[in-house]
């Protein structure tokens, strides 16, 4: 889903040069790439990132490439390949690899049980055979065989020299191939960002010229006013899809510090958090093979740092090691009451741990890690979803899986209940499966998207799932037809995620109506009209990908959270920005409390903070 351009693989070379005390050959590198000109913020990048960077994809690879394989495969396959296999080859070049060295092992140890068996018949002849001239003659015999294995190898050898070198040509084919798309692809982006800068131009001088107008009428009579701002007020909310700068409004309102409580306590990056629907706990899953369960105070933040510390629950995934990257905590969700947490891991295991951060039962039956993770309504079912193409329903009260759904044909990025027997699942294989507990097939198959799908949501009742994708579109789908109901092209970008507002029927707030929110590494998060599939407000003020969007329990308010560092949120009906919190580090999920008087965010240096809410 991310990619990496030249330009940023550039700087991870120089930055490891210059780690590594080889400061001119950095420089070097530097001024012919133009690193100078580069808007990469170096203060992101930690040290050893390059090193890093590969090991993390050999892990990958080496996960990829044994999807397929037994356990009892794994550690014999893996002696037949070298590190430097794992990164110039593809998961299918390798598979191939470890089956040809198989078949040629076992070939092996075929000719040799042939030869000793042959040797046991020479001896038995000699014994048998006295005369002089039949023991020449059967030793004549074995040494032509000897010369002919010794064509065959040879033969053999030619073949297979010839076979890499055909090898080696396809693949610079298919190398010189993909610069060139990469190179150009480059060449779009960048047309694309020159376009997109100089629309939001025109636009902040539209706004410019209305300011100054609005200026003039205010100071020929202040008493219009009050007339002026109702008149405003109608033309907002009637207008046609526009896009939102925020440098084109008043500027929204700065969350002072005593509104913020910065939870310390992880190692690593913070990728998930959620408020139990229960109580004032807060769950957060991190990269330091922990997630935490945080006892938050009812009061308002200023209250709570003069009572102490905060009370929090470490919930360790690992034994021995800390920071073991392969149980990296992915994903998690409360139930229904908020009495269990379920967490998911890369080490594929899933586990559900009790309010308290007692660990309750584990769950093992993938085989790479588990990218989502949802409790049904009712609480009785846990259903999963893993790069190993799977997704599994879990029996809560066995702790064992029910049943493994296998339809996909690449990993499962994404699950979702419909109902308490029937979900959702989509795929990097661009795929979208609904499936009902105990039907041995999907119930529908939905067909449309042209990149992976990122992420699904069912609507409040049910009845529509949306759905996002790295083909820079999101789409509304019906179980009662096989092609999309509204198909949402407005991005320029991938998207990563989205969500349904708490309003219209099935929800707490039936007289508002439902309304979409997408958000895209265009750094834009845009609102749709579910009934006719057209744009309403297009967000923009975040300055990169924005990763987590989340509405307020009274559909009011949309909150947004971006690499940029900041957190915004949004009046819904006014679509502009009410209040901003600047972070120290990227925003990868943000949540609200079920009052709406306090809003999670989780970050990419390593601390959760909690921010008041009020207006």
């Amino acid at each position: 889903m991310i990619n990496i351009n030249s330009r940023e693989l550039n700087y991870l070379v120089y930055r490891y040069l210059h780690e590594s005390g080889f400061t001119h050959t950095a420089f070097t590198l530097g001024y012919e790439a133009g690193l100078n000109k580069s808007t990469i913020d170096g203060n992101l990048v930690p040290p050893g990132a390059l090193v890093t960077f590969v090991q993390k994809g050999i892990q990958y690879l080496e996960l990829e490439a044994n999807l397929t394989c037994n356990d009892s495969d794994i550690d014999e396959d893996f002696s037949f390949i070298q590190p430097i296999d794992l990164i110039t080859k593809d998961v299918y070049e390798l598979q191939k690899m470890i089956k040809e060295k198989k078949e040629s092992l076992q070939k092996t140890k075929n000719r040799e049980k042939n030869k000793e068996h042959e040797q046991e018949n020479a001896r038995e002849k000699e014994k048998e055979h006295v005369k002089e001239r039949e023991k020449e003659h059967e030793q004549e015999n074995a040494r032509e065989r000897e010369r002919e294995r010794g064509h065959a190898r040879e033969k053999e050898k030619e073949q297979e020299r010839q076979h890499r070198e055909r090898e080696k040509r396809i693949e610079q084919e298919q190398h010189r191939e993909k610069e060139k798309e990469k190179q150009q692809r480059e060449k779009e982006r960048e047309l694309e960002k020159e376009k997109i800068e100089r629309e939001r131009e025109r636009e902040r001088e539209r706004d410019n010229k209305g300011k100054h107008k609005e200026k003039e009428k205010k100071n020929e009579d202040l008493e219009d006013k009050i007339r002026v701002q109702p008149e405003e007020n109608v033309i907002a909310e009637g207008a046609e899809p526009m896009e939102i700068d925020t440098s084109s409004t008043a500027l929204p309102s700065v969350i002072p510090n005593s509104d913020v409580t910065i939870l310390e306590g992880h190692t690593s990056e913070v990728f998930v958090c959620a408020w139990s629907p229960a109580g004032s706990l807060l769950a957060s899953g991190s990269g330091d093979s922990t997630a935490r369960i945080w006892t938050i105070g009812d009061g308002p933040c200023s209250s709570n740092l003069q009572k102490g510390p905060l009370d929090v629950a470490v919930l360790k995934h690992y034994r021995g090691r800390t920071n073991d990257k392969s149980k990296d905590v992915t994903t998690l969700d409360w139930n229904g009451d908020g009495t269990l947490l379920a967490t998911g891991s890369y080490d594929g295991q899933a586990r559900i741990w009790s309010k308290d951060g007692e660990l309750v039962s584990t769950l093992t039956k993938h085989k790479g890690p588990i990218f989502s993770l949802k409790w049904n309504k009712k609480g009785d079912y846990l259903l999963s979803g893993s790069v190993d193409k799977t997704a599994i329903v879990w029996d809560i009260k066995t702790g064992e899986w029910k049943q493994q759904f296998e339809f996909h044909a690449a990993p499962t990025l994404d699950v979702d209940w419909r109902n308490n027997v029937s979900f959702a699942t989509c795929s990097t294989d661009n795929m979208i499966y609904v499936c009902k507990v105990g039907d041995n097939r999907p119930v529908k198959t939905f067909v449309g998207h042209q990149g992976e799908v990122n992420a699904i949501k069912w609507d409040p009742t049910g009845t529509l799932l949306a759905s996002c994708s790295d083909d820079s579109t999101a789409k509304i789908w019906s179980v009662k037809q096989d092609t999309c109901l509204h198909d949402l092209k407005e991005h320029t970008k991938e998207i990563y995620t989205i969500r349904w507002s708490p309003t219209g029927p099935g929800t707490n707030n039936p007289n508002q109506p439902l309304v979409l929110a997408s958000a895209s590494f265009d750094s834009t998060i845009k609102l749709w009209d579910v009934e006719t599939g057209s744009l309403l407000h297009s967000l923009v003020a975040h300055g990169d990908p924005v990763y987590s969007v989340a509405f307020s329990p009274n559909g009011e308010y949309l909150a947004s959270g971006s690499l940029d560092k900041c957190m915004h949120i949004w009046s819904v009906k006014e679509a502009k920005v009410v209040k901003t919190y600047v972070g120290s580090g990227g925003i990868f999920e943000v949540c609200w409390n079920k009052e709406g008087d306090k809003i999670g965010a989780c970050f990419s240096n390593n601390v959760v903070c909690i921010l008041d809410f009020r207006m």
